[in-house]
């Protein structure tokens, strides 16, 4: 193990130590997790915000556990045991979530068949160009890409910005939308302060739907410490992360 690797908190802090320390019982869903994970992160809001029981079990990612990659053997988190059936992969989670538990409410998704697939489109635009971009303007070595990225990236942000009714994508209804992004707004202070990002030059009301997102309490209930995030974002800003995110930025392919 590399000494960035050690560096790695071994767990959650602030309210999110909390958090796991309320879901220790054992429960029908047991909730593998990396509480560093912004996509782990989308599916513990989803948890959270539906008032799901859960186990939670923190995953060592440099130290994996035969049982868990019995249950997701590409060894990434987040994942699920559910009445001792496995699955994975965040968003598909968070709709599982959904289906599991038709009488647990609120719910993510709309039953309203076209709302459901109006927010499916719009979290199929978070996946594939509000991630990418914030990685690459991370990730982005030189100077003058660090700018390109930027700008593609407040682009990405704007676009999704003039369809927010307010105060969340839907209006008062908290979403998949929501969901999907929260996880990287509370985390863009990385480029903020690395990067030149403001919330303000996005412009589209951007800056007041990020504040909303990153207000809400089960957003603030699964998120740790910012100096432990700010240690391993350390390496992202390097290019030197072996996530596989990270891999698939450096190579051009989509994750």
């Amino acid at each position: 193990m590399s000494a960035a690797e050690q560096k790695i908190h071994p767990h959650a802090t602030g309210l999110a130590a909390k958090t796991v320390e309320a879901h220790q019982e054992p429960q029908d869903l047991v909730f593998y997790s990396g509480w560093f994970c912004p996509y782990v992160q989308r599916t513990w809001i989803t948890l959270e915000e539906r008032g799901i029981p859960y186990q939670y079990v923190e995953v060592n990612p440099y130290k994996k556990e035969k049982h868990f990659l019995a249950i997701n053997p590409k060894g990434l988190v987040p994942a699920i045991e559910y009445k001792g059936k496995a699955l994975y992969e965040s968003l598909i989670l968070c709709e599982f979530l959904e289906d599991a538990y038709p009488d647990q409410s609120p719910h993510v998704l709309p039953e309203d068949p076209f709302e459901r697939a109006y927010v499916r489109l719009w979290v199929d635009h978070v996946a594939k160009q509000i991630v990418p971009g914030f990685m690459r303007t991370v990730q982005a070595q030189d100077p003058e890409k660090q700018r390109e990225y930027l700008v593609e990236f407040n682009k990405a942000l704007l676009t999704l910005a003039e369809k927010v009714k307010g105060p969340y994508f839907l209006g008062d209804r908290f979403s998949l939308v929501d969901v999907a992004l929260a996880p990287w707004v509370v985390r863009d202070y990385i480029i903020k302060e690395h990067r030149g990002y403001s919330r303000e030059a996005v412009g589209g009301g951007w800056k007041e739907y990020a504040e909303q997102l990153e207000s809400r309490e089960s957003v603030r209930k699964t998120q740790s410490d910012r100096e432990h995030y700010t240690e391993i974002y350390a390496r992202y800003l390097k290019d030197e992360a072996q996530s596989e995110a990270a891999k698939a930025i450096r190579a051009g392919r989509p994750f």
